[in-house]
């Protein structure tokens, strides 16, 4: 059921949502971002829609308004669309797409009339192109009928609604950092621990990607521990340890990320955690006293 959409903020999410609910028939109307040029160029990447360089009220003439602004800004944008609105927002649709906010951070968009909710795909943009939606999970809440327009657009994308209570996004969106943001971290760290190592960076991606994306399968295919392997997996603290001193002379982060590492597989791999972080504990505490007779700090 294409209908019209008006999108506040429209960098990366706001591009490629609003490009591909075009392609499906959607009439895309106000387009709001904090430059004319900018809102121009967002509109010929679109393909669709009236670009703007601040609110006005004509982006409460569509009959959904989508926020895609940072998370800093979406209570200030609800707050300015309220006064701006007004009346106008009474049986309007109104989503953000952020992780982490609920609905309730467009409780003055409510308060007018609007039915609000958030809807937040759990996918990466990287602003080059628009990635495919297909298969991936949208995250939902709101009210009813903010709900139901949201699922509509999940589905119509090929993408996964999924009913998330707003108290718990939070923690949703901290489980999507940890698989995006923080192994993208974990893969640049040991990436550079490779070229540490006296190889070249590309041979080093090269050779980590297809272990890490085994690993993945394997995961998925056989449940965590079943997919767990490494040093610690078998328990060989020795080798850990060895880990720990070939470290010594590279950024004191890389070494403590290691063992906090170490300690959360422990946590979420291991079947007796206790018996595993008093092992890696004699580790840790046996690098640090090493480092304190040299003169260096743990």
């Amino acid at each position: 059921m294409p209908g019209s959409l008006s999108i506040v903020g429209a960098g990366r999410v706001g591009r490629a949502l609003g490009r591909c609910l075009r392609e499906l028939g959607w009439k895309i109307g106000a387009v709001v971002t904090r430059s004319e040029p900018t809102a121009r160029k967002v509109v010929r990447s679109i393909g669709a829609g009236h670009a703007h360089a601040f609110l006005t009220r004509q982006v409460v003439a569509a009959q959904v308004i989508l926020i895609t602004t940072p998370d800093r800004c979406v209570a200030e944008v609800a707050e300015d669309l309220a006064r701006i609105g007004a009346e106008e927002l009474r049986g309007k649709i109104v989503l953000h797409t952020s992780g982490a906010l609920s609905s309730d951070v467009l409780d003055p968009l409510r308060q007018c009339g609007a039915s609000v909710g958030s809807m937040h795909p759990l996918q990466t943009f990287s602003g080059v192109g628009v990635p495919s939606l297909d298969g991936k999970v949208f995250a939902i809440e709101g009210d009813a009928q903010a709900v139901r327009i949201a699922r509509v657009i999940a589905r119509a994308l090929g993408a996964i609604p999924v009913r998330i209570e707003g108290s718990k996004k939070p923690l949703y969106h901290a489980a999507g950092a940890l698989a995006a943001g923080s192994v993208l971290a974990l893969m640049e760290a040991a990436t550079r621990l490779m070229t540490a190592a006296g190889m070249k960076r590309r041979e080093a991606v090269r050779a980590l990607l297809p272990l890490t994306r085994q690993v993945l399968e394997n995961f998925e295919r056989l449940g965590p521990r079943a997919a767990w392997t490494g040093p610690l997996s078998r328990k060989d603290y020795g080798v850990v340890a060895a880990h720990t001193e070939a470290m010594k002379d590279l950024p004191g982060e890389l070494v403590e990320a290691y063992e906090v590492m170490n300690r959360l597989a422990a946590v979420v791999l291991a079947q007796d955690s206790a018996a595993m972080l008093a092992e890696l504990e004699k580790v840790a505490v046996s690098r640090k006293s090493k480092v304190r007779a040299t003169g260096g700090q743990a």
